[in-house]
């Protein structure tokens, strides 16, 4: 719980910071984000490469879980026409907005420039969401839903900014499928959302 609320708390002092006017220019912030990145990466890389058991780990996962980022992409995508019929969207604009797929550096980018600013800004908000969701709600999904609920719910980010929390709620053994899944899922994301955009 503790660790929740960190995050919840990081995130509004981070709009709070952006509501102030400290640190706006989208170029520092870029390069912050980069090397906190690249730092989280770093530490992710230490607990695995410290482990000795992750080699015995990889080898006891299920031959199905490697199915993953794609029930995952499909769940995704029909979740997002059901959501766009139910507030009276194209069918094609949900599977463009859901096929962002938690990447919302780039999916909201491609949608803007292929559909307009206002579905890129709901891409934008949709992927943000499902980021923030994952990462709060990791705890809750893994005792609720198991083990998968976090890595399909974190979509793209379950190689990045979503690994730590499914990590320490779903387990170590659960790492190398996080980083597979998050890598398909977020190679997918430029091609669906083109595809989606230009049908």
């Amino acid at each position: 719980m503790k660790t929740t609320l960190g995050i919840l708390g990081c995130f509004v002092v981070g709009i709070a910071v952006g509501r102030w006017g400290a640190l706006s220019d989208p170029v520092i912030i870029g390069h912050v984000s980069f090397a906190a990145l690249c730092l989280l990466m770093l530490c992710v890389g230490i607990m695995v490469g410290s482990d000795k058991t992750m080699l015995r780990q990889i080898r006891s996962l299920p031959r199905l879980s490697l199915w993953l980022p794609v029930c995952t992409i499909g769940g995704a995508l029909a979740g997002s026409v059901l959501a766009a019929l139910l507030v009276h969207r194209l069918p094609t604009d949900g599977l463009a907005v859901g096929s962002g797929l938690g990447y919302y550096s780039l999916s909201s980018l491609l949608i803007g420039d292929l559909r307009g600013a206002e579905l890129g800004t709901i891409a934008l908000i949709s992927n943000i969401m499902r980021e923030v969701i994952t990462l709060l709600f990791a705890p809750l999904l893994v005792r609720y839903c198991g083990a998968f609920a976090p890595i399909a719910a974190g979509g793209a980010t379950t190689a990045d900014t979503t690994l730590p929390v499914i990590m320490q709620y779903a387990g170590a053994r659960w790492t190398t499928l996080s980083v597979f899944h998050g890598c398909v899922v977020d190679f997918s994301v430029p091609f669906l959302v083109t595809f989606f955009c230009t049908v």
